[in-house]
């Protein structure tokens, strides 16, 4: 696949629709006719703000290196663990089922994501049969529920950037950092965000990709990129109820291969999160296992 910058197209196009809520999704498309491989990116906001334009600078990286790129609008904050993955999953299914209109290629999508957005790529990506997530049918006009090949929600590959790969383990840890004579700034309202989007523990530790892994879940593993800036107190720490010697990428990372997956962490300077030196390593990635 050609590495040059290529030039872009942008849509906006209604993907899911709840009672009278519209869920939109941002289509930066490569110009020429495809079929291009295809990305869907999923914003940050610890579960609770944020939407498609989050992704803006990002997705321009990717569609100028010719990976057409989804960038999402989903349920969040209020509406509660799982809303968000259902409009994952349904998006995935949509995609692949508009894929010949859209002049995307349904067999290469990818999914990616930063911080909490992160986190709801890999675990879209490991679970994309669970019947929670895929509750919502694509309905009329599509292949599903006939004789043709079923549509899932399965991805080739997955990024991240900055994820909260274990939301317990980041909850836990910011209640510890207000202990501290000086609370540190990342912490902010992070505990209350989350209680807002998990309200309980429990959910924080049943959708969560590193601790489904421990469990030893029956998973799907995708080959996997984990972009991260160092140093990051907020998502690459030791969990504190482990043993401090290996922080939360790395874990991940190990727990990962051993269940069958293809992993690299890839770790940046802190302050270029919002850079190409964070996008372009994504880039090259999905270019390599989109191909």
């Amino acid at each position: 696949m050609a590495t040059q910058t290529q030039s872009y197209t942008t849509d906006d196009m209604e993907y899911l629709r709840h009672g009278d809520r519209p869920l939109l999704l941002r289509l930066y498309r490569p110009a020429g006719s495809g079929p291009f491989p295809a990305v869907i990116d999923l914003h940050g906001g610890a579960w609770n703000n944020g939407d498609r334009l989050l992704c803006h600078d990002r997705a321009v990286v990717f569609a100028e290196s010719g990976l057409a790129t989804a960038a999402l609008d989903f349920r969040q904050a209020e509406d509660a663990y799982p809303s968000s993955l259902v409009d994952i999953n349904y998006a995935v299914r949509w995609l692949k089922a508009h894929a010949s209109d859209l002049r995307i290629d349904p067999s290469r999508i990818g999914l990616e994501g930063q911080s909490s957005g992160g986190h709801l790529a890999m675990l879209a990506a490991m679970r994309p049969h669970d019947p929670r997530y895929a509750a919502v049918p694509l309905g009329p006009g599509t292949n599903e529920g006939n004789d043709a090949a079923p549509i899932d929600a399965s991805v080739r590959c997955v990024g991240m950037s900055w994820p909260v790969i274990n939301p317990l383990s980041r909850y836990r840890h910011a209640l510890l950092g207000r202990k501290q004579p000086v609370v540190p700034d990342w912490i902010e309202d992070i505990p209350e965000r989350q209680d807002t989007y998990w309200k309980t523990e429990e959910s924080m530790a049943e959708g969560n990709p590193l601790l489904a892994l421990v469990r030893g879940e029956k998973l799907l593993t995708p080959p996997a990129l984990w972009v991260n800036g160092t140093p990051d107190p907020m998502h690459a720490y030791p969990d504190p109820d482990g043993d401090g010697k290996v922080n939360e990428p790395e874990r991940f990372a190990q727990l990962y291969r051993a269940a069958g997956g293809e992993i690299d962490i890839v770790y940046v300077e802190q302050a270029a999160r919002s850079t190409n030196a964070s996008f372009d390593p994504l880039a090259a990635f999905f270019r390599k296992h989109l191909a």
